[in-house]
């Protein structure tokens, strides 16, 4: 609306930049005879009466150019070519001004609470102690709620045959969620939507993340000891790959002491970087 409006404006004041000539050539008489001068683009033409005229092309030219000059002003008094409207524009700026952030702030919880128990079991690991429950607990499926239960009632009323329409919580282990948050927080950082996923070094350090805990977790959930060594070495394998990633997703390093306190995993209004 805003656009057409400048349109009808424009129309409304074009004429001002018409010359004045050229308004009072439409249905003249036709000239009697012409004369174009040699090495010249200029044509006169002589008219009945014999006065001697400038051709309209000088004029129509004149014209077009402070019409053209007019409509340009139109545009950038619009804001049209303002860097905020290009940016909603999506394709090679949709990963730049909004997939990042929106990812953020539904990620950063997960992957901060995610380091945080990460980070807990250290002093265990540290020990050799598989067994220890901070440890137990980072991979037990059945240990940390995912999504909280929600009632499922409409407009109050139970429409359950158990009539307690609480609804169901999903759990799983925290490693499982922190597998899946690193991935989609680092497929969000891109320049633009046609790279690959897995050419991205955000995702690219996750997976390496991933693949050394996969064999930490074998060991720890098969056979959980107090001297397994083995566990040790992958642990501290991972623990270098996860300050690459965080240092790729703009989140602290791991010895920042940011993630001495535990975070809120749900999605928030902000990136929450605490």
């Amino acid at each position: 609306m805003k656009v057409t409006a400048y349109f009808l404006l424009l129309s409304g004041s074009v004429s001002a930049f018409a010359p004045a000539s050229l308004s009072s050539k439409v249905g003249a008489s036709v000239p009697s005879s012409a004369t174009v001068r040699e090495g010249s683009l200029h044509a006169t033409t002589e008219s009945d009466d014999g006065i001697s005229t400038a051709s309209s092309t000088d004029d129509r030219r004149r014209f077009l150019q402070n019409t053209a000059a007019a409509c340009l002003a139109v545009f950038v008094g619009s804001g049209i070519t303002s860097p905020k409207m290009a940016s909603a524009s999506g394709g090679a700026t949709a990963g730049k001004y909004t997939t990042i952030p929106i990812a953020k702030r539904r990620y950063y919880g997960r992957v901060q609470e995610a380091v945080h128990e990460f980070l807990l079991m250290g002093s265990a690991v540290v020990k050799g102690d598989m067994t220890d429950p901070t440890v137990q607990d980072f991979f037990d499926v059945s240990k940390t709620v995912i999504v909280e239960a929600k009632r499922q009632d409409v407009n109050g009323q139970c429409t359950k045959k158990d009539s307690t329409c609480k609804g169901k919580e999903i759990r799983d282990s925290r490693y499982n969620d922190m597998k899946a948050s690193m991935y989609l927080l680092g497929n969000a950082f891109r320049i633009n939507q046609t790279k690959a996923p897995d050419n991205l070094p955000t995702v690219q350090a996750a997976k390496k993340f991933i693949k050394v805990m996969d064999s930490m977790e074998k060991r720890v959930m098969k056979k959980p000891s107090t001297g397994d060594t083995a566990s040790q070495k992958l642990y501290l394998e991972a623990l270098d790959i996860l300050d690459t990633y965080l240092d790729l997703v703009e989140l602290p390093p791991t010895d920042s002491g940011n993630y001495d306190k535990e975070f809120d995993t749900k999605v928030g209004a902000t990136a929450r970087i605490m």
